[in-house]
């Protein structure tokens, strides 16, 4: 396997459960497992002034920007990243990180490192996640979590049998407008919500005709070409594509965000926007497995995500919260309050329904509705503590108390729920989700949606 660091040796029969070939990472073998969830005890506590050694896997784009808001308090041991030109730059800031491209590699000396940044392709969350957590290592992974359902599940699992601090990249999280809101509706602000909306106007994907007339052809393709480009110079393609089927290169699918449209490497909108536009409500109304998800939109694509769609989650009672339903809204697509301008023409947004009036919320304001029933309310005094930043946050829990507010067991339900939306549209119909045996009661074609199968070589324990 190709690597930048001559001076790091291959694998050694000290770490042979590493020592595998794309044939057989990450197996599934009981015995693995159970050695592998043995070794946080190799992890030693730090004191909250002592400085981390971290992994970083990724490390452009976004996996750049992790790099550089932890680079400052922390030490980079390890870069890697698929693409040598990344691996590069972000070398000269960090010239003594050892370097590699294929992040399998990475885990051959885990005595090196504390703490691990996966911040590659969505396609390939789960595979360094996993990893990271199997060597009892705290892990802070880009969103979203994992391609799939089934693979959110995985991680939410691997994650409760060890003690490491974990959180997954919604930065908006961290901000104080989603507090405000989450202490607003937990408080009764106004009253019991039974129905809530979530909107984003991003509209990338297939595009029906009534997307391209209002957003145009974003992207400039519509169907999954048949010619073959050159690989740009420094990229692995092979070790991109990682576990998705083998795809001769095209300049669509590279580089990013053009690759999240297309289904074998990412998810769509729903995915990757709805880690931080549902996580509001998720958070808000102690939401985690619906019961049924509903979805529409145009006919699906077998290659393309939608540029537009919409799905309605129905949710049990939550303690003293009641049923509720969630509706997505993508691209044209917005609730009916809004194309009857009952509320604001806000572009993006959220809007909880309660009894008692309404909530609007985006990023970073909100609003109570009817404004001249509220001009005289009383906001509660804040008592969600404020975030130092989503890597800060991270960091911190790391040296402490290992707590984070979008620990994996939040983000991973968080995540299954984001993509059992596009499961509910690829299935074209309304599934009635059974979360402890992972299926659709009704939808056994949903199977294939919820997990995939991978490229040979390539296994998820």
């Amino acid at each position: 396997m190709k690597q930048t660091d001559q001076n790091s040796p291959r694998r050694t029969s000290a770490h042979s459960r590493w020592k595998t070939t794309r044939r057989d990472f990450l197996t599934t073998s009981t015995a693995i497992v159970a050695s592998t969830f043995a070794a946080p005890a190799i992890l030693r506590a730090r004191g909250v002034s002592e400085k981390l050694n971290i992994a970083v896997i990724g490390s452009g784009g976004r996996g750049g920007a992790n790099l550089d808001a932890v680079a400052g308090t922390e030490n980079i041991v390890t870069l890697c990243d698929v693409n040598q030109n990344n691996l590069d730059r972000s070398g000269v800031a960090h010239p003594k990180a050892r370097k590699f491209v294929d992040f399998r590699q990475v885990f051959d000396r885990p005595n090196e490192f504390d703490a691990v940044i996966v911040s590659t392709c969505e396609h390939t969350h789960a595979f360094a996640t996993l990893a990271a957590l199997q060597l009892g290592k705290h892990v802070y992974c880009e969103k979203p979590l994992t391609h799939s359902v089934w693979e959110a599940r995985v991680i939410r699992e691997a994650t409760a049998k060890v003690k490491v601090a974990t959180q997954m990249g919604i930065q908006i999280h961290s901000g104080s407008n989603y507090r405000r809101v989450v202490e607003l509706i937990q408080t009764g602000a106004i009253g019991p919500v039974r129905e809530a909306h979530v909107w984003t106007s991003r509209a990338w994907g297939h595009q029906s005709p009534e997307d391209a007339k209002k957003f145009g052809d974003i992207v400039s393709v519509q169907e999954r070409p048949v010619t073959v480009d050159p690989v740009p110079a420094g990229l692995d393609w092979d070790l991109w594509l990682g576990p998705a089927p083998a795809r001769p290169f095209n300049n669509v699918y590279f580089p990013g965000p053009k690759w999240y449209r297309w289904w074998e490497w990412g998810s769509g909108t729903m995915s990757d926007l709805g880690s931080h536009f549902n996580d509001l409500p998720f958070w808000a109304l102690k939401l985690q497995s619906p019961l049924s998800i509903e979805a529409s939109g145009p006919a699906p694509h077998p290659d393309l995500a939608p540029a537009s769609m919409q799905a309605k989650y129905e949710y049990g009672p939550r303690g003293d919260m009641p049923a509720v339903n969630v509706t997505w809204h993508q691209g044209v697509n917005k609730p009916r309050i809004w194309t009857e301008k009952g509320i604001p023409q806000w572009e993006n947004g959220h809007l909880f329904i309660g009894d008692k009036g309404m909530l609007l919320a985006d990023y970073g304001q909100l609003l109570l509705l009817p404004e001249t029933q509220f001009q005289d309310f009383k906001r509660p005094a804040p008592f969600i503590p404020e975030s130092p930043g989503q890597q800060a946050e991270w960091v911190r829990a790391c040296k402490t108390d290992l707590k984070t507010t979008c620990n994996f067991e939040y983000s991973g339900w968080l995540t299954e729920a984001n993509h059992l939306g596009n499961v509910a549209y690829r299935t074209g119909k309304k599934i009635l989700w059974d979360a402890a045996n992972l299926r659709c009661t009704n939808a056994p074609e949903a199977d294939q949606f919820i997990r995939r199968e991978y490229r040979p070589g390539w296994k998820l324990a």
